[in-house]
């Protein structure tokens, strides 16, 4: 059922959110995937947020993280506790807008008006069901990006993945633009938003 932005604004208000992560692949439900290690060494950091606004509530301020060299940071997580605790939501890295998409699985296309991908970018599925073929939060390429449509392969110029069924109601394509460190250094989270998907 669709909500208010009045009901939206008193969910996002009543989800506590204390504190944020690294994730090197997909956190899903459990917060699976957070980086560790290095020296410094790498912990969660606390984060505020705004009020719910307009169906959305703004992170303020911004949190700097110790991150191990050999790490690929794919995705930031929010959480209500500096250990354990739970994982509340999710986001891969690059602050990219999540994508509604429509699905053609005869043509193995995903339909996106104006989506500015390119061949060679990197996306990932997040949400309901995805399609058949996709596994959500693995790291897909763009391959033959139109305008309004694209297709995802497993490799970089690699041939398009068979889709086999339709995604569900309320999966999104998101570009992620992950973070390499091949030494020691710092990453910075700032300007996340925490919405809902409905």
């Amino acid at each position: 059922m669709p909500h208010t932005t009045t009901g939206r604004n008193n969910m996002l208000g009543a989800i506590g959110i204390t504190y944020a992560s690294l994730h090197s692949g997909l956190p899903g439900n459990t917060g699976a995937n957070e980086i560790s290690g290095g020296s410094p060494a790498y912990a969660r950091k606390a984060v505020t947020f705004a009020a719910a606004a307009a169906g959305a509530r703004a992170q303020t301020g911004s949190a700097a993280f110790d991150v191990p060299a050999s790490t690929t940071v794919r995705f930031v997580a929010f959480w209500d506790a500096l250990t354990g605790g739970n994982c509340l939501s999710y986001h891969p890295v690059g602050n990219q807008a999540a994508r509604e998409f429509i699905t053609d699985i005869a043509a193995d296309t995903m339909r996106v008006n104006a989506h500015g991908y390119a061949n060679g970018d990197t996306v990932v599925i997040c949400g309901d069901a995805v399609q058949g073929g996709l596994t959500e939060g693995t790291t897909y390429f763009v391959v033959g990006a139109a305008t309004d449509t694209f297709q995802l392969a497993a490799t970089s110029g690699g041939a398009a993945i068979d889709l086999t069924s339709l995604a569900g109601s309320a999966a999104q394509v998101i570009r992620i633009i992950p973070e390499v460190f091949a030494a020691q250094g710092t990453a910075t989270v700032s300007g996340c938003s925490v919405n809902l998907l409905f």
